[in-house]
């Protein structure tokens, strides 16, 4: 699906029903979760949903996060995790909800051979501290919420540029684009030479359109304008 692209598309998610789905189509190279989308789905049990998700998905890789707010606590979570098997990344928050730095954490992690998705990221000095941080011979993904940065007003195709020329030195160390708003993203990840790009389901269903003839989609588009507004009986007198 993806052969004219060199990045990697990850799913985002957290129903194992769409993922099962996209591994045995293998329309995907790995897969993103986070407390939000879990609690999204309506998962009660963590660990009883990772667990399935591992068993499904057993040789793609597949990000759990820590939830702790102390560095401890995110510790102690980052050692279950990666107890759980698979091609398991721990995915550890550039920060704690007090602002305070995860990467001496992070270090320490990383130089034990753990497996990092270092998430929530947006500004380059972040991406900066963390390629400084971790062991080139352990697997990083840094995962730069692009997507948050363009709602903020900013263009984040230069600051993701800038970061993968911060990482290029490391080997193990690939790039995420995270929450993409648009496909168009996926191109703009694709130039710029990210790595991995992460996306919902939703997002993932219009690479279908890639290549679609621009005339045909328009009159796809009044003639669902049409159906709706005869479907909903709308006259003018």
């Amino acid at each position: 699906m993806l052969k004219k692209f060199k990045i990697k598309l990850f799913m985002d998610g957290a129903e194992i029903g769409p993922m099962r789905q996209a591994y045995q189509e293998k329309r995907v190279s790995g897969f993103t979760t986070n407390p939000t989308l879990m609690r999204k789905a309506g998962i009660a049990d963590y660990e009883a949903f990772a667990r399935e998700a591992i068993a499904a998905i057993p040789d793609l890789p597949i990000s759990f996060e820590v939830f702790s707010d102390d560095l401890a606590g995110m510790e102690r979570e980052a050692r279950i995790i990666a107890a759980w098997g698979g091609d398991t990344y721990i995915k550890i928050p550039i920060m704690n909800t007090k602002g305070e730095s995860t990467v001496p954490l992070i270090r320490k992690l990383s130089t034990e051979g753990f497996s990092l998705n270092v998430t929530a990221m947006m500004p380059l000095d972040q991406v900066r501290a963390v390629a400084e941080a971790v062991s080139p011979k352990a697997r990083t993904i840094v995962s730069v919420f692009a997507g948050r940065v363009a709602d903020t007003g900013v263009d984040p195709v230069p600051l993701m540029t800038e970061a993968v020329a911060i990482l290029k030195s490391n080997p193990n160390a690939e790039l995420l684009w995270a929450s993409p708003r648009e496909l168009l993203n996926l191109f703009q990840a694709d130039a710029c030479g990210c790595h991995i790009i992460t996306a919902t389901s939703d997002i993932i269903a219009k690479l279908a359109l890639v290549g679609k003839d621009l005339t045909q989609y328009s009159q796809e588009t009044v003639a669902m304008f049409y159906r709706d507004a005869t479907a909903a009986g709308y006259k003018l007198a």
